[in-house]
């Protein structure tokens, strides 16, 4: 942990409603908040416009009802999906993926085998532990690391996850100290804290636990331990996801999930035989709003009907596309998100790839959303605050976009990334829009995301595909 370090606050703790990778906010190491100018041409076009007129053309950007997708539509793309472009990885690419994997590197315990959900801070979530095993997975098919080491870290991983002490002896807790296996609190490394389990973070580690057993037949006994470590019926309810928080010492069991994780995440639990037909209808609670003119699906469920932020966001459908091949989620859904934020680009002259993260600032993790709570390209908190000012470029989305559908746009996402986003310890988070200059927070997510969406790009199929998952 470095000297300058500073945790979030604990206002950021998560509505267990709300689910999926919101466990993802956990404290950060703090950094230098200074940031070299870059050159003009890396940064900018002539065209840019100010933040006020890009804020402007947002709010003016949003019509209610928006274009609905027709059944035509939803069938249009064959599954499974398969990559464009697909093949051996440029020398840029390779680049790309030895670039992610140092994050891995640094942040490995070897006490316990996880690996720190954000740079030099021993904390981890389920979700993060899920991007780890998939970098592994990644670094390995890419050669980046050798089987003898691959065969060492995994093990290490899922000996540790078939053991760890469990929320009530049940389910994973939401965060643990990575290195001494403590259950605890966001942000608090040294007090032993049972607050809640989430079903979407242990979904996304579902996938890839079946990854891993199915492409690596060797390892199946040790993921197999894991999912029977857990008491994992607790997860669903009448076909639907559940979580729990801790409230003033009372546990609450809550619905978890909006389109998007929710589906996502619900693909993964139906891989292990859980009841989860309502989380994965992806029709029964969608709505569209246009913005700038593409119609973008959105869950109705939103905080003032359901007390729960419906967070339109990139990486959901990038996971799924790349790990699933759209099979929990319409590739349909998946053309309008990335369409609008091209369009949002053509309109504003800013390059546009928005999602979830952690930030090198207060408030440490924001949700850069197409549209949340009837707000168009809001970022905001869990608990609403608006930080606008803080919407970022993702790496990991623009990256993730690029590897699905190689078009001028992505690329210029991809392109934008190799310049303005290098750190000598993987790749940083993004590019604040406002403030020009980098994100510098490193993260677990999003080196993993970029790993995999590598790997994807190399064998030209889904990962459940690709490893032989069975559905």
């Amino acid at each position: 942990m470095s000297s300058d370090f500073q945790p979030p606050p604990k206002s950021l703790s998560m509505l267990a409603s709300v689910g999926g990778v919101v466990t993802a906010v956990i404290a950060i190491a703090g950094l230098n908040f200074w940031s070299k100018q870059l050159s003009q041409t890396a940064l900018e076009t002539p065209e840019i416009l100010t933040p006020q007129a890009v804020a402007s053309l947002d709010a003016k950007s949003v019509v209610l009802p928006g274009q609905p997708i027709t059944k035509s539509q939803l069938t249009a793309a064959t599954t499974p999906y398969v990559a464009p472009g697909v093949g051996t990885l440029t020398p840029q690419e390779t680049a790309t993926a030895r670039q992610a994997w140092l994050y891995f590197q640094r942040n490995w315990n070897d006490e316990t085998g996880l690996v720190n959900s954000v740079d030099g801070f021993t904390s981890v979530t389920m979700w993060d532990q899920a991007a780890a095993i998939a970098a592994l997975v990644s670094a390995k098919e890419l050669n980046i690391v050798p089987a003898v080491e691959f065969e060492a870290r995994m093990n290490k991983m899922l000996k540790t996850l078939a053991s760890m002490p469990l929320y009530k002896k049940e389910l994973p807790n939401k965060v643990y100290n990575a290195k001494t296996l403590l259950p605890v609190n966001y942000g608090q490394l040294e007090k032993r804290e049972e607050i809640g389990w989430s079903a979407i973070d242990l979904g996304r580690m579902a996938i890839w636990l079946k990854i891993v057993g199915a492409k690596y037949p060797q390892l199946r006994s040790k993921t197999d331990a894991v999912w029977k470590h857990w008491q994992v019926k607790r997860l669903t309810k009448n076909g639907q996801m559940y979580g729990t928080a801790v409230v003033e010492g009372k546990e609450q069991y809550n619905q978890e999930g909006r389109l998007g994780y929710e589906n996502y995440a619900a693909y993964g639990l139906k891989l292990w035989g859980l009841d989860v037909k309502q989380a994965l209808n992806y029709q029964s609670h969608t709505a569209f709003v246009n913005l700038y003119r593409e119609g973008v699906p959105y869950d109705r469920r939103d905080y003032k009907n359901s007390g729960a932020n419906n967070y339109v966001l990139s990486e959901p459908y990038i996971l799924d596309g790349i790990e699933t091949g759209f099979q929990a989620l319409p590739k349909a859904y998946a053309d309008r998100i990335l369409a609008a934020q091209e369009a949002r680009y053509r309109a504003t002259k800013q390059l546009t790839a928005v999602t979830e993260d952690n930030l090198d600032r207060p408030p440490y993790f924001v949700y850069s959303s197409l549209f949340v709570n009837e707000e168009p390209w809001a970022t905001i908190t869990d608990t609403r605050q608006k930080h606008n000012d803080l919407r970022f470029l993702s790496a990991k989305a623009a990256i993730g976009w690029h590897v699905l559908y190689n078009t001028a746009y992505t690329r210029q996402l991809f392109d934008f990334v190799q310049t303005n986003l290098k750190s000598k310890d993987g790749w940083y988070n993004g590019f604040y829009e406002s403030l020009r200059q980098p994100n510098k927070a490193l993260t677990a997510n999003n080196n993993g995301v970029i790993l995999e969406s590598l790997l994807y790009k190399q064998v030209g199929q889904p990962l459940t595909v690709w490893a032989g998952v069975r559905k």
